[in-house]
C-alpha cells in the first residue's frame, strides 16, 4: 500500500534540536501517516465496535484490535506478560420513568426524568430514594479556605438536598479576585460539587445546568447520565450522597418559584463573598430503581523497552471507551465516538509505530496506555494512577491524547494548563521547530484540564501534559477553526453523530503527533525529571514522591 506522508518543517538533519536535546530521526517522524491514522479511526469508530462501551462486546473487539496492532508493531505487553490491567467496575442503570416531585408553598410540581432532570446513585444499591428532603440553595457549593470561601457556612445539610450552581463564582462576574476569574478551578467541576456535598452530609445534590458555564448543552447531560453508569467497584458509599443529579435551568427556576424565591436573584447573590446558604421552602422526593451489575473492564498497556534507563517511563495515553449503544433511542443507536476518542487511540498507535521505527530505542522505556471509563469519570486512569504498573516516582511524565485535530495544519498549538509544569518548555521547543507558536487554552472557564485522563496522573503528582488542537488554521485562520469546533460541540459531541467525516483533514493530526513524538523522544532520551512550576497545586505531591528517590 502506498501511504500518504506529510512531514512538517523540522530541522531533521540536525543532531541536536533548538532546545539542546536530541533531534528525533526523520524516519520515525515519517512513519506517522494520514493513511495509518485514517485506517485506525475507521476501525475504532465503526458500528462493529458498538460504541466501545466498557464491559461490552464492543470492549472485547476494541481490545482484540489494540492487541493485534501492538503485536504487529512489535511492542511488548505492558503489564508483565499481560496486555491488560483489569479495572473492577459496577454498572448501574437507572430504570426510566422516575419523577422528581417538589412540594412547596401549598403546591407541587412534577419533573420528567431525562427532559427536566437526571439523577443517579453511586451508593450501588438497587433502590434509593429521597423522601420529602428539604431543599437548600448553597450557591456554588464550595468550601475553599485558601480563597476565603465557604458556601456551607452556618448550616447543617444532613438529611437535606442541596441545590448547587456549576462552575466558579469568578466565571459569571469575570472578577479576577474571585478564585481565578474566568479560569475554572477544580472547585467548579461537577465532580467536586458532588464530593463536597457528600462531605457535608447531604442526602441529595442537584446541580443546576446552564450551557455556558457547564460548557455543553443539556443533551450532553442527558446522554451522559441516563444510560448505564459505571463506577469503580471500590466506591465508598460514604463518599457519595444518596442521590446525585442535574436539573435543567427552567426546572431550577420553576422549583425556586414554588419555594417563593427567584432563581436569578439568588444566583447573583451567590457570586459575592460572604454568601450564606438559603433554605428553600420546598422539599424534593424521588425514587430511583437501578439494575446493579458487577463487572470488569480493562486498561490496555503496551511497552517499548528502553536501553540504559529502562525502569523509567514516559507514558502516552488515550482513552478507548465511549458510550456504547442505547437501544431505547430512535434512529441511530450507536455512539461511535470517532473524534472522541478514536482519534486519540489512533494517535497512540501512530506514536507506537514511530518509536518502533527508531534504529535504537531511547534510553527510557515508553508505556502506551489506553484506558477505560473516561466518559464515566476518568475511571480507568484513576484506577491506574492509584494502582500503577510503573511506580509513579519512575514515571517521567504523562502525555494525553483526547480528541485530536481533524481540521488541518495549524500555525499554533494549544496547551491546556499552560504554565503549570516544565513540560511546557519541551512543547515550546518542538513547536518552534515547526514554526508554530504555543498558546494557552482559549476557554479556561470550561475546566478542560480537569476533564480528561491526564488529570488522574496530575492529582497523584506526576507532571501531565494535555495538548489541544491549535486554533490558527494555516489556510483558513482562527474564526474558521472556532466555528468548526463549535459545530462539533453543539452537534456531535457525545452524540451518535460523532462519526468519521469526509471533511476531516488529518494532516493537522500528523503535525501534532510529530510534535508530541519530539517531546516524548527528548524526555525518553534524557535523565531529567520535569516538575510542576512553583505554586502549582500538584508540586507538593511530586516533591514528596521524588524525595524518597534521592
Amino acid at each position: 500500500m502506498i501511504r500518504h506522508v506529510t512531514l512538517f518543517p523540522i530541522a531533521l538533519l540536525l543532531v541536536v534540536g533548538a532546545c539542546g536535546e536530541p533531534q528525533p530521526p526523520g524516519t520515525a517522524l515519517e512513519s506517522i501517516t494520514t493513511d495509518d491514522i485514517a485506517e485506525d479511526i475507521a476501525v475504532l469508530s465503526s458500528d462493529s465496535l458498538e460504541g466501545r462501551g466498557p464491559a461490552s462486546v464492543g470492549e472485547d473487539r476494541t481490545m482484540a484490535y489494540l492487541e493485534s496492532q501492538a503485536k504487529e508493531i512489535g511492542l511488548e505487553p505492558g503489564n508483565g506478560t499481560s496486555w491488560y490491567q483489569e479495572v473492577p467496575l459496577v454498572r448501574s442503570t437507572v430504570q426510566p420513568g422516575a419523577e422528581l416531585v417538589v412540594r412547596g408553598d401549598g403546591a407541587q410540581a412534577r419533573f420528567k426524568f431525562g427532559d427536566d432532570f437526571v439523577a443517579f446513585s453511586k451508593r450501588l444499591e438497587p433502590s434509593v430514594a429521597l423522601g420529602s428532603s428539604p431543599l437548600v440553595f448553597v450557591g456554588y457549593g464550595i468550601v475553599a479556605p485558601e480563597y476565603g470561601w465557604n458556601d456551607y457556612a452556618g448550616i447543617d445539610v444532613h438529611g437535606k438536598t442541596v441545590v448547587v450552581l456549576v462552575n466558579d463564582p469568578g466565571f459569571a462576574t469575570g472578577d479576577t479576585t474571585l478564585f481565578r476569574g474566568r479560569t475554572m478551578t477544580y472547585y467548579g467541576r461537577w465532580t467536586y460539587k458532588y464530593e463536597e456535598a457528600a462531605r457535608q452530609g447531604a442526602d441529595g445534590v442537584l446541580i443546576v445546568h446552564e450551557t455556558e458555564p457547564a460548557a455543553y448543552p443539556w443533551e450532553v447531560v442527558r446522554n451522559s447520565w441516563t444510560g448505564p453508569l459505571f463506577s469503580l467497584a471500590s466506591t465508598d458509599d460514604a463518599g457519595h450522597a444518596a442521590v446525585e443529579g442535574w436539573i435543567g435551568l427552567e426546572t431550577a427556576r420553576a422549583i425556586f418559584r414554588l419555594a417563593g424565591q427567584e432563581y436569578d436573584s439568588l444566583k447573583v447573590a451567590a457570586q459575592t463573598r460572604g454568601f450564606t446558604p438559603v433554605p428553600l421552602n420546598a422539599t424534593a422526593s424521588v425514587a430511583l430503581q437501578s439494575e446493579i451489575v458487577r463487572s470488569a473492564s480493562r486498561n490496555f498497556l503496551a511497552r517499548l523497552r528502553g536501553t540504559d534507563r529502562a525502569d523509567e517511563y514516559v507514558v502516552y495515553m488515550a482513552h478507548w471507551d465511549h458510550f456504547g449503544m442505547d437501544p431505547n433511542r430512535e434512529g441511530d443507536q450507536i455512539f461511535n465516538g470517532a473524534e472522541d476518542n478514536a482519534t486519540g487511540v489512533a494517535g497512540l498507535l501512530a506514536m507506537a509505530r514511530a518509536f518502533r521505527a527508531l534504529a535504537t530505542p531511547p534510553s527510557r522505556s515508553i508505556l502506551f496506555l489506553s484506558v477505560t471509563g473516561e466518559e464515566q469519570g476518568l475511571l480507568g486512569s484513576a484506577f491506574y494512577a492509584t494502582h500503577p504498573v510503573v511506580p509513579l516516582e519512575k514515571t517521567v511524565a504523562a502525555i494525553n491524547m483526547d480528541g485530536m485535530n481533524v481540521n488541518g495544519p495549524m500555525r499554533d498549538v494549544v496547551v491546556v494548563g499552560l504554565g503549570m509544569s516544565e513540560l511546557d518548555d519541551y512543547v515550546d521547543a518542538a513547536a518552534k521547530e515547526q514554526n508554530r507558536t504555543v498558546r494557552p487554552d482559549q476557554e479556561p472557564e470550561k475546566g478542560y484540564y480537569f476533564r480528561s485522563d491526564h488529570f488522574s496522573f496530575a492529582k497523584q503528582g506526576v507532571p501531565a501534559l494535555d495538548p489541544g488542537s491549535g486554533q490558527d488554521q494555516v489556510e483558513h485562520g482562527v474564526a474558521w477553526t472556532q466555528a468548526r469546533e463549535n459545530d462539533y460541540r453543539l452537534n456531535r459531541y457525545h452524540k451518535p453523530s460523532d462519526e468519521m467525516l469526509d471533511s476531516w483533514d488529518l494532516n493537522g493530526m500528523v503535525q501534532d503527533l510529530q510534535l508530541l513524538f519530539t517531546v516524548g523522544y527528548r524526555l525518553a532520551s534524557s535523565d531529567a525529571f520535569p516538575n510542576w512550576r512553583k505554586g502549582a497545586e500538584f508540586r507538593a505531591a511530586r516533591d514528596a514522591m521524588m524525595l524518597g528517590t534521592k
